[in-house]
């Protein structure tokens, strides 16, 4: 057993997603496939129930999951204390912010050439606790939140990407409306998973009597993708930076569909000089 399987499979227990958490640890799907095998076979024990809409974890895995993350933290720890000390910056993001932030983050470590600055993926929730928790000191999140304790400073805002298949009966415009797209369903994740992009869809929508014509949810295991692949009359919308390979694009006439992003941060964080300096970076467009 290795701690690179371990890291693996809290991905795979966080994401319900093999593609999912291959893409956040930077490998291929056969590859954390592989590996998540090699650790049940060292277990003796399934880990995981595979279908082909969904990833469940077993009860092996609910009593695995708790000590994993202990021996990660444990590892994480052993590198910090042998880590030159000095100022140490953590912002938690997911890779949809990555451009943008590595930008940022060379400009701020240019400016103070003797802070560490660490880029942490981690999915919504997990940033904002990070943040309150004080294992991160600032995420980038689209939307906001109201905690207690936590300051949010909006960064930007960026224009949803509405995507369509090559089959699609508008293929051949270039721009749509609101009103051009109500008539083909829709295909979104749950809207448990993604609230804000619900609620942006539904405020965009008001005022068109139609409304949106929601398709079935996008399974957690599947990509918008293959879902327009599989149904070439519906649409999605993407966030600015979202992969549209095999997709084709349409600008949307209003300008209707946006969304803030935002960095969340302890109330006390902004008096840091080397925070300060990467907000300034990421403010810039």
């Amino acid at each position: 057993m290795e701690l690179r399987q371990l890291a693996y499979f809290v991905a795979v227990c966080e994401e319900l997603s093999f593609s999912r958490a291959a893409s956040r640890c930077f490998i291929s799907q056969s590859a954390i496939s592989h590996q998540i095998a090699r650790l049940e076979r060292d277990l003796g024990a399934q880990l995981f129930e595979r279908t082909t809409r969904a990833v469940v974890p077993t009860d092996a895995t609910l009593r695995l999951l708790p000590l994993a993350k202990q021996m990660l933290s444990l590892e994480s720890a052993i590198r910090a204390a042998v880590r030159t000390s000095g100022p140490r910056i953590r912002l938690a993001a997911n890779m949809s912010f990555a451009a943008r932030s590595l930008t940022a983050i060379a400009a701020a470590r240019a400016a103070h050439p003797e802070a560490e600055i660490e880029y942490v993926i981690k999915p919504f929730r997990q940033r904002v606790t990070a943040v309150a928790d004080g294992d991160c000191d600032l995420a980038l999140i689209r939307g906001s939140v109201e905690q207690p304790g936590l300051a949010v400073e909006q960064l930007w805002v960026e224009d949803l990407v509405i995507a369509i298949s090559s089959g699609h009966p508008l293929a051949g415009r270039g721009t749509v409306t609101l009103a051009d797209l109500s008539a083909y369903p829709l295909l979104l994740p749950p809207e448990q998973e993604q609230v804000l992009l619900h609620t942006v869809i539904r405020t965009a929508f008001a005022d068109v009597p139609a409304g949106p014509t929601f398709g079935p949810p996008i399974p957690p295991d599947h990509t918008a993708t293959m879902e327009l692949l599989n149904r070439p009359d519906a649409w999605t919308v993407l966030y600015a930076g979202s992969s549209t390979e095999g997709l084709l694009t349409l600008e949307l006439a209003e300008h209707r569909l946006r969304i803030p992003v935002s960095a969340v941060l302890r109330e006390d964080a902004r008096q840091n000089a080397i925070v300060r300096t990467l907000l300034d970076g990421l403010h810039q467009r």
